[in-house]
Protein backbone atom coordinates (compact mmCIF):
# COMPACT_ATOMS: atom_id res chain seq x y z
CA UNK A 1 0.00 0.00 0.00
CA UNK A 2 1.32 3.36 -0.74
CA UNK A 3 1.96 5.73 2.29
CA UNK A 4 -0.61 8.31 3.03
CA UNK A 5 -0.40 11.83 2.86
CA UNK A 6 0.95 13.69 6.06
CA UNK A 7 -2.12 15.52 6.47
CA UNK A 8 -4.57 12.55 5.84
CA UNK A 9 -7.33 13.16 7.83
CA UNK A 10 -7.76 16.88 6.63
CA UNK A 11 -7.80 15.47 3.19
CA UNK A 12 -10.21 12.33 3.92
CA UNK A 13 -12.46 15.30 5.91
CA UNK A 14 -12.52 17.77 2.67
CA UNK A 15 -12.98 14.65 -0.13
CA UNK A 16 -16.01 13.86 1.97
CA UNK A 17 -16.96 17.68 2.49
CA UNK A 18 -16.84 18.32 -1.26
CA UNK A 19 -19.28 15.05 -2.15
CA UNK A 20 -21.45 16.00 0.05
CA UNK A 21 -21.38 20.04 -1.37
CA UNK A 22 -21.56 18.41 -5.04
CA UNK A 23 -24.59 16.49 -4.24
CA UNK A 24 -26.15 19.50 -2.63
CA UNK A 25 -25.33 21.38 -5.71
CA UNK A 26 -26.85 18.75 -8.25
CA UNK A 27 -29.88 18.59 -6.05
CA UNK A 28 -30.18 22.37 -6.56
CA UNK A 29 -29.49 22.85 -10.01
CA UNK A 30 -32.42 20.58 -10.67
CA UNK A 31 -34.58 23.07 -9.61
CA UNK A 32 -32.86 26.18 -11.45
CA UNK A 33 -33.22 28.01 -14.58
CA UNK A 34 -30.62 27.45 -17.60
CA UNK A 35 -28.44 30.92 -16.50
CA UNK A 36 -28.08 29.52 -12.50
CA UNK A 37 -28.36 26.05 -13.61
CA UNK A 38 -24.92 27.13 -15.58
CA UNK A 39 -23.66 28.33 -12.89
CA UNK A 40 -24.31 25.79 -10.67
CA UNK A 41 -22.75 23.63 -13.01
CA UNK A 42 -19.36 25.67 -12.83
CA UNK A 43 -19.16 24.84 -9.29
CA UNK A 44 -19.80 21.60 -9.51
CA UNK A 45 -16.94 20.90 -12.21
CA UNK A 46 -14.83 22.97 -9.48
CA UNK A 47 -15.00 21.04 -6.63
CA UNK A 48 -14.55 17.59 -8.76
CA UNK A 49 -11.51 18.78 -9.49
CA UNK A 50 -10.70 19.33 -6.17
CA UNK A 51 -11.79 16.34 -5.60
CA UNK A 52 -9.49 14.59 -8.18
CA UNK A 53 -6.92 16.34 -7.00
CA UNK A 54 -7.36 14.96 -3.65
CA UNK A 55 -8.35 11.36 -5.00
CA UNK A 56 -4.44 11.28 -6.59
CA UNK A 57 -2.43 11.77 -3.44
CA UNK A 58 -4.13 8.26 -2.04
CA UNK A 59 -3.61 4.46 -2.64
CA UNK A 60 -5.70 3.51 -5.68
CA UNK A 61 -9.07 2.76 -4.40
CA UNK A 62 -8.87 4.22 -1.18
CA UNK A 63 -12.43 6.25 -1.52
CA UNK A 64 -14.13 3.35 -2.82
CA UNK A 65 -16.33 3.10 0.37
CA UNK A 66 -17.00 7.22 0.02
CA UNK A 67 -19.02 6.94 -3.15
CA UNK A 68 -20.70 9.90 -4.20
CA UNK A 69 -23.45 7.83 -5.09
CA UNK A 70 -24.72 7.60 -1.22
Amino acid sequence: MNKLPKKFPEYLIMYKTLTKKILDLKDEKEKLQNSEAEKIQNQIEKYELERIKIVNMFPENFFNDYSSEK
